[in-house]
């Protein structure tokens, strides 16, 4: 298993966890853009967004889950969910994952 995040699911690499149930694991940013910065990614291996197109139970999860997390953390005001996908849309870690910022207010376009 070479793939950081599943070595995070795994416990082989420490990590804040910040929410975890039966499909989802969701721990803090060790770079985080925000006050609150937290990557929701599935338990299994999934490559990217591209690869999950047709599992929309999945993709369904991991939003409810974002939803969750957002909510315990009181980001009533609002907050951003971004999920990067290839190397052209900024994704450097090839394991779907959602990351939820907020805490402080976002600007538009992001960059």
């Amino acid at each position: 298993m070479s793939c950081l995040f599943c070595k995070i699911v795994s416990g082989e690499i420490p990590a804040k966890s910040v929410y975890e149930d039966a499909d989802v694991f969701a721990f803090a940013d060790i770079n985080p853009q925000a006050p609150v910065h937290v990557l929701v990614i599935p338990r299994k291996h999934v490559a990217s967004l591209a690869e999950a197109v047709d599992d929309a139970a999945l993709l369904g999860t991991l939003m409810a889950a974002a939803g969750r997390i957002a909510a315990e953390n009181g980001l009533a005001k609002g907050y951003r969910t971004v999920i990067n996908t290839g190397a052209d849309g900024g994704q450097t870690v090839e394991h779907l994952h959602v990351h939820l910022l907020g805490g402080r207010a976002m600007h538009w376009p992001p960059g």
